[in-house]
């Protein structure tokens, strides 16, 4: 059974629902473009930095290569993670509008200070290059300098985790989730969120990354706290018309309480178990539904309806159906089913993780690798951190393409409202993974034969291969991240519980965090386990050249095969919450 969300729960100067004339004609989609226009702006901000960011650690930082990936890993990882963060806040206890800007205005702080620091040469370590002797040694950067980096670093994360998990939801909501139309104007809604993220991308890795690499870092950091700071005007624009959510409490203490009440409560019979159906208190959303007035018609039968205390996850069961050890540990079978839910659609964000790490790569070692290459195209130097726009163009072509054609004709093949499900998304995404860290294994393979045939291994020049040969593993890469993402964030929304969709949708980010930390743990253990004995450690050396990179990508390959195969075992048996999808 399908959802229904009590318009009581909901505040805003217009109410689509109260509105036929406007949802009709709009579906929520204006209220929403304010949304899509910000996240081009936010993820400027965000990606013009972290993309180039490994380059301006090991040059101005004087950070190792692997050290710079490591931070760089961490870094992205810690503002994806913190997206829980601003989701949690989003559903317990502040609207999602009130979450993006107060994020918004972290963000800024965290570049402000980073761009201070970038102007400053006296806040840095002094200038250096390991081939030349006239130059003072290169130092790493250290004490107060290293305190001011990291402060800038993280208050960003801190204010990018708020923005990215309050923001994809905040979209989603003005639309009406009760029609067919509402509905797949709100999956329009995120294939076209990340489109707009790839927009804002594009400007990063082409305009914002020149400008670093050749007027100065300062002046790209600068670009970034202008932008995300002009982002807050924007969005309070569609204030008038936003519908918000109101915070529903925490949806943590849901969980546990029901978790622990399956854990704890004693076993039952038949008539125990109505019993405690009857007397359990209803959760703060419903007891404010009471005192409303609005709950007084719910009967039992509509209580069980939506899948009820069925054969799934049947030890969770026990919550309603065993005698409560506490009255704390009194639940309604609706915040059992909740709980359920959630459970059930943990596995994909375990899945998409091996994925996530596989991205990392595009921010850390592909970046490196392209360092050393022939980057010019005719008379220009490309800087390394925009062959991201490879991805990011196929991504902004195939994103319009798959809503408006794609979609539609599975539409009339399937004779299905989704067309394609979003776990057949997923899935390709993750085939697609695989398909990408085989060509890149492919690709290092190559280069490091350029480099040793040419004498290069200890290289002075770029080597005699262009850069466009990495283009491939991004291009697999991004149509994977297209896939999946859009994926991600629309299962997570509707099939989330209601007071739990901005939390849910933060999984999709806090996949993508977990993804940049298993990449760094990848690394370190990689290089334990292939440094012991006397042997050279597969990510270590003098220089790039000198790594057994291409290893590390076909152990990636296998991984994400095996997680592959694992994806399409569950995904088979997976129940949506409705046909629909």
């Amino acid at each position: 059974m399908e959802e229904v969300i009590d318009s009581e729960r909901w505040v805003g100067y217009v109410d689509w629902r109260n509105q036929p004339a406007l949802r009709s004609r709009h579906g929520g989609m204006v209220a929403a473009s304010f949304v899509l226009v910000v996240e081009i702006m936010a993820n400027m901000a965000f990606l013009a930095n972290a993309s180039n960011l490994v380059t301006y650690l090991a040059e101005f930082m004087h950070l190792s290569p692997s050290h710079s990936a490591t931070t760089v890993t961490n870094f992205m990882g810690t503002a994806f993670l913190l997206a829980l963060l601003g989701g949690f806040l989003s559903d317990a206890y502040f609207t999602a509008y009130h979450t993006y800007l107060i994020s918004a205005l972290l963000e800024f702080l965290g570049l402000v200070i980073l761009t201070v620091q970038a102007k400053s040469p006296a806040l840095k370590p002094p200038p250096c290059r390991i081939s030349d002797t006239s130059l003072a040694p290169c130092r790493e950067v250290s004490g107060g300098d290293a305190v001011m980096l990291f402060a800038g670093l993280y208050l960003t994360a801190l204010g990018v985790g708020g923005i990215k998990g309050s923001l994809p939801a905040h979209g989603a909501e003005q639309f009406d989730e009760d029609t067919v139309r509402g509905r797949n104007a709100r999956s329009t809604f995120f294939n076209y969120f990340v489109f707009c993220l790839s927009c804002g991308g594009l400007i990063a890795v082409t305009l914002v990354v020149w400008v670093e690499d050749n007027l100065g870092w300062q002046w790209g950091l600068g670009i970034s706290t202008i932008t995300i700071f002009l982002s807050i005007p924007v969005f309070l624009a569609g204030s008038a018309i936003y519908r918000n959510k109101i915070p529903a409490g925490s949806p943590l203490a849901t969980i546990a309480k029901v978790l622990v009440a399956a854990t704890m409560n004693r076993g039952c019979n038949q008539n125990v178990r109505n019993a405690v159906v009857d007397m359990v208190p209803i959760s703060p959303v419903r007891t404010a539904e009471v005192e409303e007035g609005k709950a007084e018609e719910k009967s039992k039968e509509d209580i069980m309806d939506a899948e009820g205390p069925n054969g799934e996850l049947k030890c969770l069961n026990r919550a309603v159906e065993g005698t409560p050890t506490h009255r704390a540990l009194l639940c309604t079978v609706e915040e059992v089913e909740d709980v359920k839910i959630v459970v059930k659609v943990l596995p994909v964000f375990l899945f998409t993780i091996t994925l996530s790490c596989c991205l990392a790569q595009l921010s850390t070692f592909s970046i490196q690798q392209a360092a050393t290459t022939n980057t010019r195209v005719g008379g220009l130097s490309v800087p390394p951190a925009s062959l991201a726009t490879f991805p990011i163009v196929f991504i902004m072509v195939l994103a319009p393409l798959y809503d408006h054609v794609i979609v539609p004709f599975a539409r009339r093949v399937t004779k299905s409202e989704a067309g394609i499900t979003q776990l057949q998304r997923i899935g390709f995404g993750l085939a697609l993974s695989v398909v990408a860290m085989a060509v890149a294994a492919l690709v290092e393979v190559k280069r490091k034969r350029v480099a040793r045939d040419s004498g290069l291994l200890d290289p002075t020049e770029p080597l005699p291969i262009s850069f466009f040969w990495l283009a491939f593993q991004y291009l697999f890469l991004g149509s994977a991240d297209l896939f999946t993402l859009a994926g991600m964030l629309e299962f997570f929304f509707s099939e989330a519980p209601a007071g739990m969709r901005s939390l849910a949708t933060s999984l999709s980010w806090a996949s993508l965090a977990m993804g940049y930390y298993l990449s760094s743990v990848l690394v370190t253990i990689v290089n334990g386990v292939t440094g012991s004995g006397h042997h050279e450690p597969w990510l270590s050396g003098r220089s790039l050249n000198h790594y057994h990179l291409e290893r590390f990508y076909w152990l990636m390959c296998a991984l994400s095969s095996v997680n592959f195969l694992l994806f399409v075992f569950w995904a088979r048996r997976y129940r949506y919450r409705s046909n629909a999808r």
